[in-house]
């Protein structure tokens, strides 16, 4: 009868030091695959010619999404940049909106990476009206993912030179473009989630 309570009492110790374990370690998993990202800072140029925008993206894909890619899964990124205008007596005027999108993928029979730039709406780049690019390596190719410059996001007639503009940036990977069982799967899943946001004023003076 002493054994038997013995016996229960250190089983049911080891239960819950490994029960212990185990979620330590699962947490340990999760903070591993969330990706990390930074609030991206913004160079805007207005020019004779438009408002530009560049910026340098800092961001990590987890594990998860860099192994769907080696199995051949493609991802899509969208950015998407809302020039206002703002005015005292009401809330700010939309003047311009911008949108681009980036598709990420791997080739398996050739080894090599291919990014393609899109403008518009993403059907109109499935048309063909998109920029590819081919890398030998992830980092390569990530790299001209996070990059972007000289991108116009405003004619040079939507900006008032006597008014003081704000300049919405979004950038995100996009799960809508993922296959259906996918996204699915990838439901409250931060280690999918990769999204930046920033907000940056516009001062009348940078028009030239």
């Amino acid at each position: 009868m002493i054994m038997t309570g013995f016996t229960t009492h250190c089983l049911k110790n080891w239960l819950v030091k490994g029960l212990l374990w185990l979620f330590v370690l699962m947490s340990g998993m999760v903070q591993a695959q969330a990706p990390v990202v930074h609030a991206p800072v913004l160079q805007l140029e207005c020019l004779e010619d438009g408002l530009w925008l560049g910026t340098q993206l800092q961001f990590d894909l987890s594990a998860t999404v860099v192994d769907a890619l080696h199995k051949g899964i493609a991802i899509y990124f969208a950015a998407q940049a809302n020039v206002l205008q703002e005015r005292w007596y009401w809330s700010n005027k939309k003047i311009s909106t911008a949108k681009r999108y980036l598709r990420l993928a791997y080739q398996p029979l050739t080894r090599r990476w291919r990014v393609n730039v899109g403008f518009g709406d993403i059907a109109e780049s499935a048309l063909g009206l998109s920029l590819n690019q081919m890398f030998e390596s992830l980092p390569d190719a990530l790299a001209a993912v996070q990059r972007i410059s000289h991108w116009k996001i405003a004619e040079s007639a939507d900006i008032r030179a006597d008014a003081t503009h704000q300049v919405e940036f979004r950038f995100y990977l996009d799960l809508t473009q993922l296959p259906r069982p996918l996204q699915i799967g990838t439901l409250g899943q931060s280690d999918w989630l990769v999204s930046l946001e920033s907000m940056q004023s516009l001062s009348a003076k940078a028009k030239p």
